[in-house]
């Protein structure tokens, strides 16, 4: 199977700085599964971020799983971002209102 026709992924992080280590894989699937995450994250108006090759890295891991050590720096680096994203759209809401 090409990349073209691969099924998308979908892994879903959660991480509480005051509980845990490193963030944890909530929900993980591909095909239809992968949909259905994505389309939740985005009404429920959770960042989204695409990296094809993090989710071939993490969609294996179980449920409950923290990410492992090897991939702190890619996660603090897509963590960054979706911080630097929130900050900029509360800034954007609370100068428009």
């Amino acid at each position: 199977m090409n990349k073209q026709n691969s099924p998308r992924l979908a892994v879903a992080l959660h991480y509480n700085e005051e509980v845990d280590e490193a963030p944890r894989i909530v929900a993980s699937g591909q095909g239809t599964i992968a949909e259905k995450i994505i389309e939740k994250a985005e009404k429920a108006g959770v960042m989204v971020k695409e990296d094809p090759q993090l989710a071939k890295a993490l969609v294996n891991l179980e449920v409950g799983q923290a990410i492992p050590p090897q991939l702190y720096s890619v996660i603090a680096e897509i963590l960054a971002f979706v911080y630097q994203m929130d900050n900029y759209n509360r800034k954007t809401i609370k100068n428009k209102g």
